[in-house]
């Protein structure tokens, strides 16, 4: 019978020696410090997250923007021209015109705002269509389940706003 080459030529540890050496203070001693080692330690983890936001490295994502399934929905939303994006420009023009008070005006922005509402959402509402479409197809049944909003949220961002940053040029459709 040959010997394993993975043998590890040591006793086993006692269990009351290793959970000695992972036990830690419920209570640190000196506070101050764990504070500014947790802080320390928090800000690392942000800045990381940060630079993953902005390069689009999936492995430092948020769990929310993790996965092939949500990189398929952030490059197909930021491939197209969303309609939604240019509300909010639209609604600094229309609050702009709102404050003058005189009823041919006050028809316009309100026309104005409940138009390009509208066309914002049917506009959405048509790419979310398409969108589960091409993800039936790519990935399967049922993977479009809670990427609605996702897609959508994401539509009605500007896109220079988006987070994280868009990876594509419009066109650019995900294969």
């Amino acid at each position: 019978m040959a010997v394993l080459q993975s043998a590890k030529n040591r006793p086993t540890p006692k269990r009351k020696d290793q959970e000695a050496a992972r036990r830690q203070p419920l209570v640190v001693a000196d506070r101050k410090q764990a504070k500014k080692l947790d802080r320390a330690k928090r800000n690392e983890q942000m800045h990381k997250t940060r630079q993953a936001m902005l390069t689009g490295d999936d492995s430092g994502l948020p769990a929310r923007d993790k996965g092939p399934v949500r990189r398929y929905v952030r490059d197909y939303v930021d491939a197209r021209l969303n309609l939604a994006e240019f509300m909010l420009p639209v609604m600094l023009v229309v609050l702009a015109l709102s404050f003058m008070r005189t009823s041919t005006i006050l028809l316009l922005v309100t026309t104005m705002t409940y138009s390009i509402l509208a066309v914002a959402i049917l506009d959405t509402f048509l790419m979310w269509r398409r969108l589960k479409r091409a993800l039936d197809e790519k990935f399967g049944p049922d993977t479009a389940k809670g990427n609605g909003m996702y897609a959508a949220m994401r539509a009605f961002q500007m896109r220079r706003t988006r987070m994280p940053r868009p990876l594509v040029v419009r066109g650019q459709y995900p294969v």
